[in-house]
């Protein structure tokens, strides 16, 4: 499967401001084209890239006082490659984080979830999220928590995710959160999904149900939200002007550049990108 992801954000800076972007897709990504570009009038940035140890690639640079315009293209050509799982990740996976209380759900999930283990828990975990948080884009805080959540049991990707990834570290089975470009996602956006670690593999879990896993292309991963932002920054005002997410699969009969005239619509039809065909009781790794 071939997929196009695109990703445009407009900055206005204030100051000279450090930046750190994750925008771009992970390590591993078999890639057969990329473009990642940071300009300000005729100013062209060079940033450096860090790889973190879950193949996450961050993209930094120091920006000065002015509109900063960021492009991103890639064409990724198949499955990534997964990298193993470290015994200390795997341990890292299971602890409380800053949007994942896994000690503050325990009792929930215990009495929810008891007897339940492997593919089982996933799926009940999967459903019981699905079903009762309600997707309400616009009314979440970008500080809400797995708690927060099941308390108000409405939220964006970002809260479904926290809640699936709380609950299974609370019944023991290491979890983690992942950004993503999704093909065929409505509304367009950066996406986010949970990963289970089972028998040595990652498993996707998209609480939301709005995209079909089978064409994800991950950005970054990490414990939560916290280590996943698309932009974070140190030391100065950064206004958000603008942004613009894509990303679709390629017909295998059209290139790139045909795509782009298509209406949207006739670019996501197919089993990869359809929601209504995952059967999200199955277990599904990111490709």
């Amino acid at each position: 499967m071939q997929r196009v992801v695109t990703a445009e954000l407009d900055l206005d800076l204030g100051s000279s401001v450090d930046l750190i972007f994750q925008i771009t897709a992970a390590q591993g990504a078999p890639l057969s084209s990329e473009q990642l570009t940071f300009t300000q009038g005729d100013r062209v940035y060079t940033p450096t890239e860090i790889v973190d140890q879950s193949g996450s690639r961050l993209h930094r640079l120091l920006g000065e006082a002015g509109r900063l315009e960021i492009r991103y293209e890639a064409t990724v050509d198949g499955a990534a490659t997964s990298s193993r799982t470290s015994d200390l990740e795997a341990i890292t996976y299971l602890r409380p984080s800053r949007y994942c209380q896994s000690d503050e759900v325990f009792q929930q999930a215990r009495r929810q979830f008891r007897g339940l283990s492997g593919h089982d828990l996933i799926a009940a975990v999967s459903n019981f999220v699905a079903t009762s948080t309600t997707y309400t884009p616009g009314l979440s805080q970008g500080t809400d928590s797995a708690v927060t959540t099941l308390m108000t049991g409405q939220g964006v990707c970002r809260d479904y995710a926290h809640v699936v990834i709380a609950l299974l570290r609370a019944m023991d089975m290491p979890a983690r959160y992942a950004a993503c470009f999704a093909p065929g996602l409505q509304p367009m956006d950066f996406h986010a999904v949970a990963e289970a670690y089972l028998d040595g593999a990652w498993y996707v879990i998209d609480g939301t149900r709005l995209a079909n896993r089978n064409s994800l292309v991950r950005i970054a991963t990490g414990r939560d939200a916290a280590d996943c932002a698309f932009l974070s920054y140190h030391g100065g005002y950064v206004g958000l002007e603008r942004m613009r997410v894509d990303a679709w699969v390629l017909p295998d009969d059209l290139d790139t550049d045909a795509t782009r005239s298509l209406d949207p619509a006739a670019r996501i039809e197919g089993v990869g990108t359809d929601p209504a065909l995952d059967d999200f009781t199955s277990l599904v790794q990111l490709a």
